[in-house]
C-alpha cells in the first residue's frame, strides 16, 4: 500500500518546525521534508548567532502595528498564538530568555543553538518523521486540491500540506524562493520578492577603519537632493563596507527606494541627547580642563575613542592644536560635524546579506484563521512565504511561530479547515 501522510511540511525552518511539531502533538502522522542536510540552518545564524526569538511587546495591537499593512490580516492568527504563548513554549521547555533594548528577546545562553535544540526536541517528542537532503521540485494537484509533492523523481502523497520554504534572503542557507515559484505555477498571486532588512555599503573610505565598532544610540537622518526624507534613532554597527545594525536594517527598504532616483546621504548625530547649545558648553568645559592637551587627545571624553581620529580628520582642525588654541569658529564647525557626520550611500547589499526578504503570496489569498490557502484548502502557507512586511527586532520569528503553530493546530480539523 502506498503511504499517505496526514500532514507534509515542506521546509525545516522555524515556521516549518513549529507547524510540524504542533501537528504531531495533535496525533497526526507528520512528514517534514528539508532540502538541506539538517534543519534550521538560517535559524542558527539569526541575530548574529544569538537568535532574536521575539519582541516582548505584549500588547498585540501595538505589536501588529509594526507589520504595517500586513497587521490587519494577522489579528485572527495572533489571537490564537502571540508573544505570551511563544515565551511560554520556550520557558516550559527549559529555555530561559532575557529582554534587551527595544524589547528584543534572546535566549539567556546567547546562542541560537538553544532555540534549535528546543524545536528539534519538540519534533522528536511528537514523532515527526524528518527526511533531509530532499529538495522538493513542486506540487502535484487535482482540481483544487494538492495530493502530493515531487521529491527526487518520486511523488510523496499526503492529505494536507504546509509550505514553509522561506524567502530569498541568505540563499546559502537554502532560502532560494522555491515556494514562490510553485505557488505561481498553481495560480497564486506572488509579489516578486526583494531583499529587505539589508546592510548598506557606502562610498566613504574612512568607514572601513571603524569596522566592528558599534554605537548604541545614534540619530540617523536620510537626505536626498538636500531634502530630509527620514530620521531614526538606535544602534548601528560599522562594517568593512558600510553600515548595519537594527536601525540601519529598518531604514534600508526606504533607502533602497530612494537610490532608484539618485544619490542618498546619511547624516549621523553621535550625540543625539545634546542640542547645539549643550554640546557647545560641554566642549568649552572639556577644552578648558584640558587646555594644555592636544585637541586630538581630548575628544574621547565625549565620543567613542575609535571615532576620535576620524572626527579629527573630518573637522579639518590640526590634531596637534592645543585645546586652548581652538577658535570659536573651529568649535562651531566641530559641533556641526558631531551632529551631522555626512556619509554617502553606495548601495544596498544583496540577498546574500539580507536578514529577510519582502514579497511572497498576497495575504488576501490566505485564511489567517487557519493559514490555509483560499485557492487550495488543504494547503497551508506560513512564515516568510507570506507577503507581510516587518521590521528587525524579533518580529519575523514571531510571525513564524504564530503562523506555524496556527497551521499545525488547524490541519485535519474539519471544523476549521
Amino acid at each position: 500500500m502506498e503511504e499517505i501522510w496526514d500532514v507534509i511540511v515542506i521546509g525545516g525552518g522555524p515556521a516549518g518546525m513549529m507547524a510540524a511539531g504542533r501537528a504531531g502533538e495533535r496525533g497526526k502522522k507528520v512528514l517534514l521534508i528539508e532540502k538541506n542536510d539538517s534543519l534550521g540552518k538560517k535559524l542558527l545564524i539569526t541575530g548574529g548567532g544569538r537568535c532574536n526569538v521575539t519582541n516582548a511587546q505584549f500588547d498585540t495591537h501595538k505589536l501588529l502595528a509594526k507589520f504595517k499593512d500586513g497587521g490587519k490580516f494577522l489579528f485572527s492568527a495572533f489571537s490564537q498564538w502571540n508573544v505570551n504563548e511563544t515565551l511560554e513554549f520556550f520557558h516550559s521547555r527549559n529555555m530561559e530568555t532575557k529582554v534587551e533594548k527595544e524589547l528584543r528577546v534572546f535566549p539567556v545562553s546567547d546562542s541560537a543553538q538553544s532555540v534549535w535544540d528546543t524545536l528539534v526536541q519538540y519534533l522528536k517528542e511528537n514523532n515527526v518523521t524528518i527526511i533531509s537532503n530532499s529538495p522538493v521540485s513542486g506540487f502535484v494537484k487535482e482540481d483544487r486540491k494538492i495530493i502530493g509533492v515531487k521529491v527526487k523523481k518520486k511523488i510523496i502523497k499526503g492529505k494536507y500540506f504546509v509550505l514553509a520554504t522561506g524567502g530569498i534572503s541568505r540563499p546559502e542557507t537554502g532560502s532560494t524562493g522555491d515556494g514562490y515559484k510553485w505557488l505561481s505555477e498553481i495560480g497564486h498571486t506572488v509579489i516578486q520578492p526583494e531583499p529587505s532588512l539589508v546592510p548598506i555599503s557606502v562610498k566613504d573610505k574612512w568607514v572601513k577603519r571603524l569596522a566592528g565598532v558599534s554605537i548604541p544610540d545614534v540619530k540617523i537622518t536620510v537626505t536626498q537632493n538636500g531634502q530630509k526624507q527620514e530620521t531614526s534613532h538606535g544602534k548601528i554597527l560599522f562594517t568593512h563596507v558600510g553600515l548595519t545594525g537594527p536601525t540601519i536594517l529598518n531604514m534600508s527598504k526606504n533607502i533602497g527606494e530612494l537610490l532608484k532616483y539618485g544619490d542618498v546621504m546619511l547624516g549621523l548625530d553621535l550625540l543625539p541627547t545634546y542640542d547645539h547649545g549643550k554640546l557647545n558648553s560641554a566642549l568649552q568645559e572639556i577644552f578648558k580642563i584640558n587646555d594644555k592637551k592636544m585637541f586630538k587627545n581630548s575628544l574621547n571624553e565625549i565620543i567613542p575613542s575609535a571615532f576620535v581620529p576620524i572626527i579629527t580628520e573630518l573637522s579639518g582642525i590640526d590634531p596637534d592644536t592645543k585645546c586652548n588654541s581652538v577658535t570659536r569658529e573651529q568649535r562651531m564647525q566641530l559641533i556641526a560635524l558631531l551632529k551631522n557626520i555626512p556619509i554617502n550611500v553606495k548601495s544596498l547589499l544583496g540577498v546574500d546579506k539580507a536578514v529577510i526578504s519582502n514579497g511572497g503570496v498576497i495575504p488576501e489569498e490566505v485564511d489567517f484563521k487557519t493559514m490555509s490557502s483560499r485557492l487550495y484548502p488543504n494547503l497551508y502557507l506560513v512564515g516568510d512565504i507570506l507577503n507581510i512586511d516587518r521590521p528587525s527586532g524579533g518580529y519575523s520569528l514571531q510571525l513564524c511561530w504564530t503562523t506555524g503553530f496556527v497551521a499545525g493546530d488547524s490541519v485535519l480539523d474539519t471544523k476549521r479547515s
